[in-house]
């Protein structure tokens, strides 16, 4: 039986596929800041312990522990299983160029498989908070926060921040373990940690209480925050 034209078109189009790609390139699986490589002086120490990071979190059963410690204390971190670490002491050369001065060690970040999404995306992640802290460590973070506004002021008061920004009452906040907090002027707040996740995350506690608003600009400022001021309702 002899098939007609029509038959062995449809025929022929049903056994082409569905889809097809319409890019050649290849995905570049270069991460440009995880092949950065850390710098680090001999005042910092990095460990990459075997234990797993918590034994009491499932989340963190499969992951080892990155240890830094610094100057100004210590700081622990969790590492991916595909992430590997790789540190390059300095040779004498380099010794001799530095002088009188340590040269400085350097620690390389690679993953495993880098055209997986998940390792790509880690790549970059990890050598980020790595480099955090060795920053906190040696030279610690820090956060200002200016209180703008008639009665606005904070004191310390029983190892707690007080603050008085017009309510019928004080608020009495925590400092979270591993800040240090000071008040050299009622109206001014200085937080110092070796945690910039905790610093600007209890900096940003505090100003949830009095966010500044827009018409009056009075409220708690961050840093250099400031804000547009709008016009109120003209009549």
């Amino acid at each position: 039986m002899q098939r007609s034209t029509s038959q062995i078109i449809g025929q022929a189009a049903r056994q082409q596929p569905l889809c097809r790609s319409l890019s050649t390139t290849r995905v570049c699986a270069m991460s440009h800041i995880g092949g950065l490589p850390i710098k680090y002086s001999s005042e910092v120490k990095i460990e990459h312990l075997p234990t797993a990071f918590s034994a009491s979190d499932s989340r963190f059963f499969d992951k080892t522990t990155l240890k830094v410690t610094g100057p100004l204390g210590e700081r622990t971190m969790p590492i991916e299983p595909f992430v590997s670490l790789e540190f390059i002491q300095p040779n004498s050369s380099q010794q001799q160029q530095a002088g009188g001065s340590t040269a400085e060690t350097q620690l390389l970040v690679s993953v495993g498989n880098s055209s997986e999404r998940k390792q790509r995306q880690m790549w970059g992640t990890t050598r980020a908070l790595i480099n955090s802290c060795v920053v906190g460590v040696t030279e610690g973070f820090s956060a200002t926060l200016r209180f703008v506004g008639v009665g606005y002021r904070a004191a310390i008061e029983n190892e707690q921040l007080a603050l008085r920004l017009g309510y019928s009452h004080p608020i009495n906040l925590e400092i979270p373990k591993g800040l240090t907090v000071s008040v050299p002027t009622p109206t001014r707040v200085l937080i110092n940690g070796t945690d910039l996740q905790q610093v600007k995350l209890f900096a940003a506690k505090v100003r949830k209480w009095k966010k500044p608003e827009p018409y009056n600009q009075k409220g708690i400022f961050i840093n250099d925050e400031t804000i547009r001021k709008k016009d109120g309702k003209k009549k």
